[in-house]
């Protein structure tokens, strides 16, 4: 490709709405431009790269058995009343209705169209087993789209779905598509950690994400650096801690004006945060109210309170609800509270709240709060669950070693349904005596346009991308310095016609710009290989060739120039650079 032909736009400034950097180089290098919120269109050079993740998942998913189908973007809905998703899965789905008045989505996901699908076509038990799967457009309506591709309303993914006679055979093909997904992102040159998940709206029993790690990214992993145990945070569950035992005090009332946070309880008292014990209380499905107790200088995980009371949604309680069960914010315990009655109002104690002596937690009346609460005396009618988040140098659940808590990016995620949707679904085959069962199903999903913005989020520096060499929209780029001169032009037009002759992965930067333009716009594209033709050229007959992850240049002969960028090539391969 020439350079004076390629329609790469790039800019000179960061756009102001850009705060990450994969967003801010994918707009600044011309890959993407914004067309709306999270929504965007892919140039050239984004184009490229995502072309090239694609061919490395087809590679592997051809490797297993997997077959490619492609399915409508547009779901009746029909069948997601038929799981009973359709009004679960949350506003996060898009709904239109045609001219008729049918009802329809914009796929956020295919379980239900790839179930109906196969269920008058699977028939026997020896057709089984099979794993379809396509790469398409997948849309849902972010509250907050932010982030370029890490968080958009329309985006790329691979996602496949296995269909197995037992739980014997579904095991196995989610172990295929989680090796299949471990080469995917090695060869993508991504530094990954496989984590122990929820299953959140896709539901299963056994889930696995992959994490690329880096600080931008949304999600918080946990990870134990002596055997290995890596969880996202939602799904790790914490060991209750252990405090000093104290002998117990009579509960007091006290008067606490202004102290609605646990920070302003803590300084106001003077006691460690650990003797508070704060209350969060969430609404799910708009009819249960829970009341979520753990110690001061502890988060609650919603996803564990969610998974522990049961329902579709959870949000933060209103004012209003909290009010109907005797709860005053910014003041809440359970003392004074409601009695629980397990259907419109539960109280959950974390372990370690429980085991905070002689604490001080909220008087259900503003502006006082209770001290020397022991809550095995104090909390009445409660519930013990594991609902905190766990925190860096906690224990961890396998071999008891601290745990470091580390920031990820999903890209991709691996699922064990079971019969969730095939017996929702009514999706059934003969097995060996002709009996009706329903399948065993898997689903596997890769965000491949995420998986652009989390390689750039890991490879960058402060002139731009660092791009692995297997998905880099270009591997090589020639950069004479000086156009104008014939002799060095047509020496770069001759380099460029061997390059072109082994591979079309090359850029001749023919422009008629200063070598500085060049250099910078070569950096921020982050071609893995640089070459530039200048006066050493003409005047030694040598070349220069640098390497853009490493910074590392040397000089060789013009006539050893395609062959020593081949061998460079080969090494960053080799090390999935």
């Amino acid at each position: 490709m020439l350079a004076s032909k390629l329609y790469c736009p790039t800019l000179r400034e960061i756009p102001a709405e850009a705060e990450i950097a994969s967003h801010q180089y994918m707009l600044k290098a011309g890959m993407i431009r914004k067309n709306g919120g999270g929504l965007y269109s892919f140039l050239p050079l984004g184009r490229r790269v995502e072309l090239k993740i694609e061919a490395i998942v087809r590679e592997e998913m051809d490797g297993i058995g997997a077959q490619e189908i492609m399915m409508p973007i547009m779901q009746p809905a029909e069948i997601w009343h038929e799981s009973g998703r359709w009004n679960a899965y949350g506003p996060e789905m898009f709904k239109l209705e045609d001219r008729h008045g049918n009802h329809f989505c914009l796929g956020p996901t295919h379980e239900e169209l790839i179930t109906t699908l196969v269920r008058n076509e699977l028939r026997s038990y020896k057709q089984l087993p099979v794993t379809l799967w396509q790469m398409q457009n997948k849309y849902r309506d972010e509250i907050r789209p932010r982030f370029g591709l890490m968080r958009s309303r329309e985006f790329v993914m691979k996602d496949a779905y296995s269909f197995d006679v037992d739980a014997e055979g579904l095991h196995k093909s989610y172990q295929d598509e989680y090796d299949a997904y471990t080469r995917i992102f090695t060869r993508c040159g991504l530094n990954f950690k496989p984590v122990e998940a929820d299953s959140g709206q896709i539901g299963g029993s056994h889930t696995h994400e992959f994490m690329a790690l880096a600080e931008a990214g949304e999600a918080e992993v946990v990870s134990c650096p002596k055997c290995e145990y890596a969880a996202d945070i939602e799904k790790a569950e914490p060991a209750a801690l252990a405090m000093a035992a104290e002998d117990a005090k009579d509960m007091e009332l006290i008067e606490t004006p202004g102290c609605s946070t646990i920070e302003e309880l803590a300084a106001f008292m003077k006691i460690p945060v650990e003797k508070t014990i704060k209350a969060v209380a969430f609404t799910i499905d708009g009819e249960k109210t829970v009341l979520c107790m753990v110690r001061g200088d502890h988060e609650v995980n919603d996803v564990a309170v969610q998974n522990f009371v049961g329902g579709n949604a959870i949000e933060p309680a209103t004012e209003d609800e909290l009010k109907a069960h005797g709860l005053q914010p910014g003041y809440m315990s359970p003392i004074g509270a409601d009695t629980p009655d397990n259907e419109t109002f539960f109280v959950l104690v974390d372990p370690t709240a429980m085991n905070v002596p002689n604490g001080v937690t909220g008087a259900n009346k503003a502006g006082y709060h209770y001290q020397n609460v022991n809550p095995d005396r104090d909390f009445k009618n409660v519930t013990v669950a594991t609902i905190r988040m766990m925190v860096e140098g906690d224990a961890c659940p396998h071999c008891g070693a601290p745990v470091h808590i580390m920031r990820g990016i999903e890209v991709g995620q691996v699922f064990e349904l079971g019969t969730k949707y095939s017996e929702s679904l009514h999706a059934t085959f003969l097995d060996q005596d002709g009996k009706a069962k329903p399948f065993y199903m898997g689903c596997y999903g890769i965000g491949v346009t995420r998986t652009i913005a989390a390689a750039i989020e890991q490879f960058h520096d402060d002139k731009g991308i660092m791009w692995p060499v297997a998905i880099a929209p270009y591997e090589v780029v020639i950069l004479p310095l000086n156009m104008k001169d014939e002799e060095l032009a047509g020496y770069a037009q001759d380099l460029y016609q061997q390059f072109m002759a082994v591979s079309s992965d090359v850029v001749l930067d023919d422009r008629k710009e200063r070598a500085g333009v060049k250099f910078n716009d070569a950096d921020l594209i982050g071609y893995p290989v640089q070459v530039v033709i200048g006066k050493d050229t003409k005047n030694n007959g040598t070349v220069e060739i640098k390497v853009r992850r490493t910074g590392e240049k040397e000089v060789v002969a013009k006539e050893q120039a395609l062959t020593r960028v081949q061998e460079i090539l080969s090494d960053l391969r080799s090390k999935n650079m």
